[in-house]
């Protein structure tokens, strides 16, 4: 079976262009981030409707982590998150955090709020001030029924 060089050329162009997007699915995914730079936070939310493992965790808009597991609490129903957070970002210990919308059709992500404390987050605490998703349907039907709950 003969090739020409020009079936050649397409199956490298094809190899190629493959091969940058596996390298860009695992830059947008974390997927071969050096795990040693990083420190983990333990948060509960009541609910963590639009927040998945890879979600992104942001500290004034920037991108300084990712939710690295999602479990259900069996005893207090609650979403029990893991959040990877890169090495040499200081949390203060007395911050919060919340579940946040892009926008009304974009996705969640997860938002740290710094507080004003002296002391800091070390790997594997938990974080207790927690906001969990707000559901625009939930809010648009408050509205519509006129409930003031």
């Amino acid at each position: 079976m003969t090739y020409s060089r020009g079936e050649i050329a397409l199956g490298g162009v094809v190899l190629a262009a493959a091969t940058a997007f596996l390298i860009y699915a695992a830059g947008l995914t974390g997927f071969g981030a050096n795990s040693g730079g990083q420190f983990t936070l333990q948060a509960s939310f009541r609910s963590a409707d639009g927040v998945a493992v890879g979600t992104d965790v942001r500290l004034a808009g920037v991108k300084i982590g990712a939710v690295t597991a999602m479990d259900l609490n069996p005893v207090t129903y609650r979403a029990e998150t893991t959040l990877a957070i890169a090495d040499g970002v200081e949390i203060p210990d007395d911050s919060a955090i919340s579940i946040e919308s892009e926008g009304l059709l974009g996705g969640n992500f997860v938002n740290i709020s710094p507080g004003g404390s002296e002391f800091y987050f070390a790997s594997g605490d938990e974080v207790e001030d927690t906001q969990s998703a707000v559901s625009l349907i939930t809010l648009l039907l408050r509205f519509v029924g006129g409930s003031t709950e």
